[in-house]
């Protein structure tokens, strides 16, 4: 049975998390009633995905949704925001950073907050995936609960600054890190080195941590304050300035931190 008055969903934004989220929904039955987003080429492409209207003029956005999920760069969600006309249905955002009160206009409103990294090419089921929800009034919160436990049993009613804190941590454990997966592939292919060498590292460093806590399985010269290998890494990236900065950064970071937590 479907949640309480959601039955007709209008997505507006068609990016990874749209794209996502919009594949789940018509998985499990609901009917995506509209696709906006201001490239009609993307609108369209999300549209046919899920055989679902699409248009990139907000004007046509109608109000015939129960729920309408703006999910876009949060830089954009002001302009959006005050064009949008959804009458009394539930609003909510996707975003991890921007407050609930950026939606204050509409009379019911809230959050839908998929704790994940998505990709168009590469669909994520929702089924193992933490939702934080947040809304104006009990019984939106109540909705909004019922609406993501069709897809996962991982539902957080979490308040904005709870949120901001937890996408913060999001940026530093998967933003990051993955930019630092880049820089050790660019390292590599110095030497001509495929990067599938430090797979079978990588997956199990992030196993460690479905068991400990972080700080009580770091390894490596800067834990053990190990200065003849740390100084030999920093002669390697003499012609990489920016690596060898971030190099120093994180030695410095991880050493303070061991010291603090006495490892």
């Amino acid at each position: 049975m479907l949640p309480f008055k959601i039955k007709k969903i209008s997505l507006i934004g068609s990016g990874n998390v749209a794209t996502n989220l919009a594949l789940s929904f018509a998985e499990k039955g609901f009917i995506i009633h509209q696709v906006y987003s201001r490239n009609i080429k993307n609108a369209k492409a999300l549209g046919r995905k899920i055989n679902a209207p699409f248009t990139d003029i907000i004007s046509e956005i109608d109000k015939a949704a129960n729920l309408y999920i703006i999910s876009i760069a949060d830089n954009a969600a002001s302009d959006i925001v005050s064009q949008l006309d959804a009458g009394n249905s539930l609003v909510v955002h996707t975003s991890g950073s921007l407050d609930i009160n950026k939606l204050n206009k509409f009379p019911n409103h809230g959050v839908f907050y998929p704790l994940q990294t998505f990709s168009k090419n590469k669909p994520v089921a929702l089924n193992d995936i933490p939702i934080l929800i947040e809304a104006n009034t009990d019984k939106n919160t109540e909705i909004l609960k019922q609406f993501a436990a069709f897809f996962t049993s991982k539902v957080h009613v979490m308040s904005s600054e709870q949120r901001r804190d937890t996408h913060l941590a999001a940026v530093f454990a998967n933003n990051f890190t993955n930019h630092m997966y880049n820089i050790a592939e660019r390292i590599l292919k110095r030497s001509d080195i495929s990067f599938d060498l430090l797979i079978p590292l990588i997956n199990e460093t992030a196993r460690k941590v479905n068991d400990e806590i972080p700080c009580h399985v770091q390894t490596g010269p800067a834990v053990r304050i190990d200065k003849e290998i740390i100084n030999k890494h920093l002669i390697m990236l003499a012609d990489l300035p920016d690596y060898k900065k971030i190099y120093k950064q994180m030695t410095n970071s991880i050493n303070k931190e061991s010291k603090l937590i006495k490892i």
